[in-house]
């Protein structure tokens, strides 16, 4: 799988803000964007991570450290984006907390910071960045999940903070459309990304996910941030409200499972 879009968009000048940008599906966005020309800053909690990525794309890439759950840290970074480089054109949603588990099982301290990511983080980056949109006509987008679009077993919180997610995206893209930013999500299934390493370490857990997937495999990371892409670029000039899933084909069926073969 390449490590880049085979799909051409140009991103020359344009400003991109991704969070989660450097690891998983988010450092494969932020690839994909730095080599269509944008430039792209990386939000995340880990500065290794951040540094790592900066060294490996050039000068077009910037780390800046900070938890996108809190309201400061994100009015700070769009602040300073702004006054950095001018403009905002592009916001890429995209960190987030996966806590599995019966929901009696689940502390208070893991609600709160699967909820202060992946919900928190979405409220605060979209009060603040959609603004600045406004003001350059640009695009708002989502790393939702299917598991945002119905339920999974043994998955109850994390299902309702992507849930959020996705009626956040739907809500606001009502609200800002007449401003002229458009505001989109990508719904994943399962790809593989270091926090999945359970399951793509595991041949016959693997086989049990891909068996459900029509296109007979897990999604790569830049299988998701080419969508990304065009859900940002002029092609989709014309779309917003959307979640769009990017699972293979997963969510096509009724979950009622595959026959046995003949």
């Amino acid at each position: 799988m390449s490590n880049t879009t085979d799909v051409a968009f140009d991103f020359s000048g344009k400003v991109v803000l991704v969070t989660g940008g450097a690891s998983g599906i988010g450092l494969a966005i932020t690839e994909d964007f730095v080599a269509a020309g944008a430039t792209v800053v990386m939000t995340g909690r880990t500065q290794t991570r951040l540094e790592q990525a900066t060294r490996a794309l050039g000068d077009r890439a910037v780390g800046i450290a900070g938890d996108i759950g809190d309201p400061v840290h994100v009015a700070n970074l769009v602040h300073e984006i702004v006054e950095r480089f001018g403009h905002l054109d592009i916001v890429v949603s995209n960190a987030a907390s996966f806590i599995p588990g019966d929901i009696t099982d689940i502390s208070n301290d893991e609600w709160e910071h699967l909820r202060r990511t992946n919900i928190d983080g979405f409220f605060f980056l979209a009060r603040t960045a959609l603004p600045e949109l406004e003001k350059t006509k640009g695009s708002f987008i989502a790393t939702s999940s299917v598991s945002g679009l119905a339920g999974d077993w043994g998955s109850a919180i994390y299902n309702a903070s992507k849930g959020a997610v996705s009626l956040f995206v739907r809500a606001l893209a009502l609200d800002w459309g007449a401003r002229g930013v458009r505001v989109n999500a990508v719904a994943p299934s399962v790809t593989n990304t270091e926090p999945l390493a359970g399951v793509t370490s595991n041949k016959s857990l693997l086989a049990h996910f891909e068996a459900r997937i029509p296109l007979g495999r897990i999604a790569e990371p830049h299988d998701i941030s080419s969508v990304v892409l065009f859900l940002a670029s002029d092609a989709a000039r014309y779309v917003t409200g959307v979640v769009l899933p990017v699972d293979g084909g997963t969510s096509a069926a009724t979950g009622q499972g595959r026959p046995p073969a003949a």
